[in-house]
């Protein structure tokens, strides 16, 4: 059996627990394969994943159509499928028509319009009617990196052709199921009262095998959302998206749930909810104290007629009477074994009071603050009980530091708590003895020996990514990439050995096909991917062809990827062993491939369920993100001379003019929402690198500032691996209020590694060296830490 098959074979039970059921009636599972009447956009055209970064070469794919027939279905609808495959067609030659007139307008070529760009679903008038008892509506969306989505018919809303079609099967069909193909939060109210939608999100190469297994009842779905699904007014605008410049988090604090649970608004299927073929009852057994771990034992069992998973979920009411608090949070969850009807097992939540601070801004300080900690334990935010109180007399302060961003120009948003009655509930007196832990930010570099006999030009060179050295037209045609599709390299000098880099965050991306010659590796598909190469001119594709290598008589190679689930499919599952799983098989793909640094996970946080990269992000919760990553790390890492690069460090929240937008965010928001899945990820799984994003903090890159490549990063997080910069190339530049990072500031600031590096950025450090706007000393302790964890990873 082949590696990928290896692969496919150990996830595929674990894709159900990705799927998230939001409507059940009980008609569902089917008893055998039968005939089926298989509609919507996602049926041929099934999305295995996002765009740009999230794309992965695997060898094959399976859309929904082809696993329904492989398992036995017979379509009986392939003739409104043709149908809509011509419809289709015409839509795309609309888009490009759309593209030109775009392009036209921002006086750019056709493919640099295109670059992110993304064909929304339209309207047409295909005929449907009853044609057997059973039938399935797939309605997909994409999104992808360099595009965030819109507020439209055929994106975040549905068209009235999908109403239309929808509503009508729901209503004529004995049984019918709406499976929602996409990467992000769609607005459902037009057909939020379907009697069975399935949330499948995008699982990757067999997601066609998996929806079968799940109508057939093989796989129950067990996954919960990671991020809140309701109608698109619900959603808070209190804070800025999508703004060309400085974007305002206003809302502060209260991100996804914790804003709808505070204002007591509902919504149509809360955070962490999901429900199953099955039924369980939990009951709540004892809370145990242990010095700073707290541990919940609880009791869940199936009590209906299917197999099935379930997750508990564990929330916390801090007490908010002198600093605002949301109205709870996840702090632990676990999820069961698989239950057969009558089966239970005992489950273990626990979590460290260290994790339930509050950053009190005036003092700098993280807080257990005075008053009353309210557990509540359920299998979703919105379907909790309480549980137990924690109790304490003081203000207990954990850990001093200091602020390190500029205050905003506004007030963060004050939520609403609702009291609760706990009077009946059993309280834990917490009785600890304050241990303040003071971070000292005294940093004693080590430059290595090493590093101090390299010359200037090694020193310049080992600061940033492996460039061609002939620069202009050739150093874009031929990269020095050792591994042909990886992202990127670092330099080779004084026998320091280089590591490779490749995207993610669905596995490996590398290109499909490779020749060597006597000059290296070289694709086949060239640098520009297909995507964008179609939206080129026919003499700029046939320039291409003729500057690009040429295999000859070269024998063509291939490189063949796992294509895994979506991060925020991945995080619905609420399993980590299933999150270390994938982890496991990137890293193993990594060792045939001879891949070093994985450039993820990126755990940024779904503020908005408009940013078009929230598929590569894991829920708008950053405890789970934390933990979801952690686990994915430490998958990886276990391979010796692996490692993952955490991103987008820090509040890279939107994707439109996402090189020079400014994030203004109060330190608080800062702490307790966009950096704390980072600290958790570094906490327990210490992985080897850390990427910064390419927006600007507060008035400043963050990959050009120091407070956080060196004092929060490595003083208060403890990371002991090298930072680098997301991939800053010169076309990025543009006429908005910011400009883009430069490599002498990202030095200067101790971003160890400036990516993915050119001529250019080369002989600017050189001059800026010699005119003394860059001093050697910062080339060295950035090199020398880089210098480490290559040697890390390499000996």
């Amino acid at each position: 059996m082949g590696y990928e098959e290896l692969h496919l074979k150990k996830i595929r039970s674990y894709l159900a627990e990705c799927m998230v059921l939001l409507r059940y009636d009980g008609k569902f599972p089917l008893n055998n394969p039968s005939k089926i009447a298989l509609y919507g956009s996602g049926a041929r055209k099934t999305i295995k994943g996002g765009t740009g970064s999230g794309e992965v070469n695997s060898r094959y794919f399976i859309n929904i159509e082809e696993g329904l027939e492989h398992e036995g279905f017979e379509i009986v609808t392939k003739d409104w499928l043709d149908s809509y495959d011509n419809e289709y067609l015409k839509n795309k030659k609309r888009f490009k028509k759309e593209l030109k007139k775009i392009a036209k307008e921002k006086n750019q070529p056709l493919f640099i319009a295109a670059m992110g760009e993304v064909m929304n679903e339209v309207e047409y008038d295909i005929s449907i009617d009853v044609r057997c008892d059973t039938a399935i509506y797939v309605l997909s969306r994409i999104s992808g990196e360099a595009s965030d989505r819109r507020k439209i018919k055929g994106d975040v809303f549905l068209t009235d052709t999908e109403i239309r079609n929808i509503n009508y099967l729901n209503d004529n069909y004995k049984k019918f199921m709406l499976i929602i193909n996409t990467g992000g939060v769609v607005d459902l109210t037009p057909v939020v009262n379907v009697k069975n939608i399935l949330i499948s999100s995008q699982l990757g190469v067999e997601m066609g095998y998996a929806i079968a297994d799940v109508l057939l009842g093989r796989e129950t779905p067990s996954g919960k959302l990671t991020t809140s699904w309701t109608k698109y007014s619900d959603y808070q605008n209190i804070g800025e998206f999508g703004e060309p410049d400085d974007t305002k988090y206003k809302e502060g604090i209260y991100v996804g749930y914790r804003y709808f649970d505070s204002v007591n608004l509902n919504v149509d299927f809360p955070f962490g909810y999901g429900l199953s073929y099955t039924k369980f009852d939990i009951k709540y057994l004892d809370t145990i104290m242990n010095n700073n771990i707290i541990t919940i034992k609880a009791n869940v069992k199936n009590i209906g007629n299917y197999k099935g998973k379930e997750v508990l979920e564990l929330y916390v009411s801090k007490p908010n009477d002198r600093i605002d608090q949301a109205y709870q949070e996840l702090i632990s969850f676990e999820k069961t074994c698989l239950l057969n009807p009558n089966d239970e097992c005992e489950l273990s939540l626990s979590f460290d009071l260290n994790d339930i601070t509050t950053y009190d801004t005036d003092k700098a300080t993280y807080t257990l603050l005075k008053g009353e900690y309210i557990l509540r334990l359920g299998n979703s935010s919105r379907n909790t009980k309480i549980i137990s109180v924690l109790d304490f007399d003081n203000d207990i302060s954990i850990r001093k530091v200091k602020n390190h961003f500029k205050k905003p120009d506004y007030i963060d948003f004050i939520g609403r708590n609702t009291k609760d009655d706990i009077n009946n509930v059993k309280h834990y007196k917490i009785d600890l003895k304050e241990d303040l832990e003071v971070i000292d930010y005294d940093i004693n570099y080590e430059i290595l020996d090493e590093i101090k006999g390299l010359s200037d030009e090694d020193l310049v060179k080992l600061n940033m990514g492996l460039f061609n050295e002939a620069g202009g037209l050739k150093g874009i045609i031929e990269q020095n990439v050792s591994v042909p599709g990886a992202a990127g390299e670092t330099y080779k000098c004084g026998g320091l050995k280089n590591i490779v880099m490749a995207d993610g965050p669905q596995g490996l991306r590398l290109a499909r096909s490779y020749f060597v010659d006597k000059n290296g590796p070289h694709s086949t598909s060239g640098l520009i991917p297909e995507s964008v190469r179609e939206y080129m001119p026919k003499w700029m594709r046939l320039f291409l062809y003729l500057v690009s290598p040429k295999p000859k008589k070269n024998e063509i190679k291939y490189q063949y990827t796992t294509a895994l689930p979506i991060s925020t499919a991945v995080a619905q599952s609420f399993n980590k062993d299933f999150a270390y799983l994938c982890g496991d098989i990137v890293g193993f793909e990594m060792e045939i491939f001879n891949v070093d640094l994985w450039l993820a996970p990126a755990l940024n946080i779904h503020r908005n369920i408009l940013c078009g990269r929230n598929f590569e992000y894991y829920s708008e919760d950053p405890y789970l993100s934390g933990m979801i990553a952690s686990n994915i790390t430490r998958g990886v890492e276990s391979h010796k001379g692996k490692g993952v690069t955490i991103k987008h460090f820090l509040c890279n929240n939107q994707e439109f003019n996402r090189y020079v937008n400014n994030s203004i965010v109060s330190e608080r928001a800062i702490r307790e929402i966009y950096l704390k899945g980072f600290e958790l990820c570094i906490k327990y799984a210490k992985p080897k690198a850390v990427m910064t994003s390419y927006n600007l903090l507060n008035g400043i890159h963050t990959s050009e500032n120091i407070k956080i490549n060196e004092k929060i990063l490595r003083c208060e997080l403890k990371h002991n691996g090298f930072v680098m910069t997301d991939w800053v190339v010169r076309f990025m530049q543009n006429e908005y209020k910011y400009k883009n990072a430069t490599p002498i500031n990202v030095i200067k600031a101790h971003g160890d590694i400036f990516m993915p590096g050119s001529k250019y950025d080369y002989e600017l450090v050189m001059d800026g060296l010699k005119k003394g706007l860059v001093q050697r000393e910062d080339l060295e302790i950035n090199a020398s830490r880089l210098y480490k964890v290559i040697k890390e990873l390499k000996d």
